[in-house]
């Protein structure tokens, strides 16, 4: 089976890609940070100059031109389209399923400090597994969850310090 994916370009133009699209690519990579991809007979050459991880976000220089790239799985598509996703301008002081799953990892205990984008949780559904990661910097108050536990949608599983 194969996954699909979206890769956002500087938030405006989206493109649709999945594991055999994404393996007609041939890459090379020149450094950690320089690629050069060959498809269909045209040669690039890609320099990463930023990557966020958990965000699933990359600044590309091709060509001179710079674009920041974002990529979805199926799974980002799905939670976007239900309208769970949380604001930007929101302040979160807990942390809800997005979705009913099972609870693969607890990454935090009660009194631990976070950062913002660290990794809280990772709750497996539809097969996908979600790392749930830090809205901000806090403490954490109460982890209501354990490993191995099945949660419904919206169950509150953290609690963050005022």
């Amino acid at each position: 089976m194969e996954e699909a994916y979206k890769a956002i370009v500087n938030g405006t133009f989206e493109f649709d890609l999945d594991t055999g699209t994404i393996g007609e690519l041939d890459t090379v990579s020149k450094s950690c940070t320089e690629k050069h991809v060959l498809h269909r007979g045209k040669s690039v050459t890609a320099e990463i100059i930023s990557r966020d991880f958990l965000a699933r976000t990359y600044v590309l220089k091709i060509g001179g031109n710079q674009y920041t790239v974002r990529l979805e799985n199926e799974l980002d598509a799905l939670i976007s389209e239900m309208g769970l996703s949380l604001g930007s301008s929101s302040v979160a002081n807990e942390i809800h399923a997005p979705m009913p799953g099972l609870i693969l990892e607890v990454n935090v205990s009660a009194g631990d400090t976070v950062s913002e984008g660290d990794s809280l949780c990772v709750l497996e559904a539809m097969k996908m597994e979600n790392a749930l990661s830090a809205p901000r910097n806090g403490v954490i108050k109460a982890v209501h969850i354990a490993e191995g536990e099945t949660v419904d949608k919206n169950a509150l599983l953290i609690e963050f310090e005022d």
